[in-house]
């Protein structure tokens, strides 16, 4: 029960960073630059803060490979929701977060039984029939950012499944992203807009959504399959639109619902296969 409750606080989380995001950018609170950089800032704060009160600052680990993927996934996932909604920015998200961690697990040789297979399909055909004609194509530029976005942060997941102190390397790869953005800062030509709105979005987003979610899903991410570690993102997108529905207005129509049920019962298949696999002795 704990590890559930667990899993469902880290899901919606990942589910608030996008709807934070989206209010702040279309409302004009903030542009994306500098939202992702206040976002980031807030993730550093809020866990050099717990450290300092735990007194494991020689717990931080420095890992600048995960830095740099962490300000990737931030920085292209602000750019695209300027134009992206709720819900198709978060399916994009972690539809390529899917294919990049399914993608890993294959390279590992993980085995995929006959049912975790179908539920994979099932899972990811919910998000392809949601986006197919009948709902509005996303922009092309924006819907590639956000597909970056998504690769990034499956490779930032998959890289940690080989860590040893969840909370002092997520701290650390916060800390290290931000001279990594303020010097990307250095490259941009259009003036900083923030408001208090704004400010206050992006270091809920950094500090609650982003660096207390991502050390709880370091923790996780070990004790799960890739397959199932990115089957279950796939229920984010799921979240976020709910959010979309209570924060901005947007009304899901019956295919959205239809694609909802459908991701679930896909995610519902891989654990439970995934549950006989670790019974049957097949995984580590």
């Amino acid at each position: 029960m704990k590890k559930l409750l667990l899993v469902l606080f880290v899901l919606t989380a990942f589910a608030a960073n996008s709807i934070l995001c989206r209010i702040a950018l279309k409302n004009g609170h903030a542009d994306p630059e500098t939202f992702s950089m206040l976002r980031l800032l807030g993730g550093a704060a809020a866990l050099f803060f717990w450290h300092i009160v735990r007194k494991q600052l020689q717990e931080i680990r420095w890992k600048i490979i995960d830095a740099l993927l962490l300000c990737a996934y931030v920085l292209f996932f602000s750019l695209a929701y300027v134009q992206l909604s709720t819900a198709t920015g978060a399916l994009l998200l972690f539809g390529a977060v899917q294919v990049c961690m399914i993608g890993w697990g294959a390279l590992k040789r993980e085995k995929l039984s006959g049912s975790k297979a179908f539920g994979i399909l099932l899972a990811v055909g919910g998000i392809v029939a949601l986006l197919l004609p009948g709902t509005s194509a996303p922009p092309l530029l924006p819907a590639l950012m956000m597909v970056a976005s998504g690769l990034a942060w499956g490779a930032y997941s998959v890289r940690g499944k080989n860590i040893v102190a969840p909370a002092g390397t997520t701290a650390g790869n916060f800390i290290l992203s931000i001279p990594v953005m303020l010097a990307l800062s250095l490259l941009r030509q259009e003036p900083v807009h923030v408001d208090a709105s704004g400010i206050l979005l992006a270091l809920l987003s950094g500090g609650v959504a982003s660096g207390i979610a991502y050390v709880l899903w370091y923790q996780l991410v070990p004790g799960l399959s890739s397959a199932t570690a990115s089957t279950l993102q796939l229920s984010v997108p799921c979240i976020a639109a709910a959010g979309g529905v209570l924060f901005l207005g947007e009304v899901p129509d019956l295919r959205m619902v239809v694609c909802t049920l459908v991701v679930l019962a896909g995610i519902a298949l891989v654990i439970s296969a995934d549950r006989k696999s670790l019974r049957g002795g097949r995984y580590p």
